[in-house]
Order: structure tokens, then C-alpha cells, then sequence
């Protein structure tokens, strides 16, 4: 019982985290538009910005590509 609440508790923790996180929409120079969960992360000595996509897989865009990052409303 105590494992089934903390379990419960956890979870609960857990989607309330990523409820509160927002999206951000970065277009690229072909027009695509990628949605990513939280904002992302510019490192300016690789010149590549990591994002989570909307399927939770991490990834790496150059920063060459990116044409506008707006926070999704």
C-alpha cells in the first residue's frame, strides 16, 4: 500500500512538472516548424540548440537553420 501512494505521489509530481514547462516553436530556413517541449538550450561553442521534441526524444538543430524560437501560448 505504502509503495502503491508513493508510486501515486511520484507521478503526480511528475506531470505537474511537465505541465508547467511551455512549449517554444523554432521555424527553420526550409519552413518547418518544430515544436519543443520546455526551451531550448543554445550552445554557442557547438552552434547547435538541443530541444525535446513532442515525442520526449532529445535533439540537436544547427543554429544556422533556425530562422525564429517563439514561446508557444
Amino acid at each position: 500500500m505504502k509503495k502503491l501512494m508513493a508510486v501515486l505521489l511520484l507521478s503526480g509530481v511528475a506531470l505537474s512538472v511537465t505541465a508547467c514547462s511551455s512549449d517554444y516553436v523554432m521555424s527553420t530556413k526550409t519552413g518547418d516548424m518544430i515544436v519543443a517541449q520546455g526551451k531550448p538550450e543554445v550552445d554557442k561553442d557547438t552552434g547547435m540548440t538541443r530541444y525535446t521534441d513532442e515525442q520526449g526524444n532529445e535533439r540537436q538543430i544547427n543554429n544556422d537553420q533556425i530562422v525564429e524560437m517563439i514561446k508557444k501560448d
